[in-house]
């Protein structure tokens, strides 16, 4: 339990500072580490290394209220939907998906800022999501936003909505990110990327994580970790 504490509050310093942290969810979800860092410090070379590094979606986790707030659906909830008169996002009661490790998938909207030329380059996606990261704080301090004057759709960079109760609700890579972007007090709009194993084809395994984060000087944390800091 000492060195589960620890490690958490090793993971909060190093998201204060601006740095990545890799999460494993847990063997009975996805089974896979993503490296997590805050949208706010995300750099052309971040984007870099995630792509080269990691190798899967580069996407930003954002806090329910500001997604609610920011007027963001779910992607389920539009393709279900689809071919209707329209409908209000707020209305749609919850149904389940099709994803076979959960009920539902977190996948908002693919954006790109309006500054962005194409959106996909490194320097595009690192603008993106800083101005992802404005947002979120801004709609966090209760300031309207406008957010289809600020980005356009589709976009090379996926939102990802957390669930309304967080861990309460799910605890899958979203909601884990957030959580630790609340315990560490910092805007909770949060950058993750899974890690593939191009060998195998299938995602990284833990151990081979642990070993990327020791050897990069990263913070490797068990979902279970953050949950259990989370319920303490």
């Amino acid at each position: 339990m000492k060195h589960e504490i620890e490690n958490v509050c090793k993971a909060i310093a190093s998201v204060r500072r601006g740095d990545m942290v890799l999460i494993y969810d847990s063997d009975n979800r996805e089974g896979e580490t993503d490296i997590v860092m805050p949208a706010h410090a995300v750099t052309p070379k971040d984007v870099a290394l995630m792509r080269r590094d990691a190798g899967g979606l580069i996407c930003v986790a954002i806090h329910p209220i500001a997604a609610e707030r920011l007027r963001l659906p779910f992607v389920s909830d539009l393709l279900r939907y689809a071919g209707g008169n329209g409908f209000d996002v707020a209305e749609v009661a919850e149904m389940p998906g099709d994803v076979p490790y959960d009920r539902s998938s977190s996948f908002s909207l693919w954006v790109n800022h309006r500054k962005t030329f194409t959106g996909i380059t490194d320097i595009d996606r690192a603008l993106t999501i800083n101005e992802i990261d404005k947002a979120v704080k801004l709609s966090m301090n209760g300031t309207k936003v406008d957010f289809g004057k600020e980005f356009r759709s589709p976009g090379h960079v996926p939102l990802l909505r957390a669930a309304n109760n967080l861990l309460r609700e799910r605890e899958g890579q979203t909601e884990l990110s957030i959580a630790l972007a609340e315990l560490a007090g910092i805007t909770p709009a949060m950058v993750m990327c899974e890690m593939l194993d191009e060998g195998n084809g299938r995602a990284l395994s833990k151990e081979d994580a642990r070993r990327y984060a020791e050897s990069h000087r990263l913070v490797f944390l068990e979902g279970s970790e953050i949950v259990e800091t989370c319920n303490r």
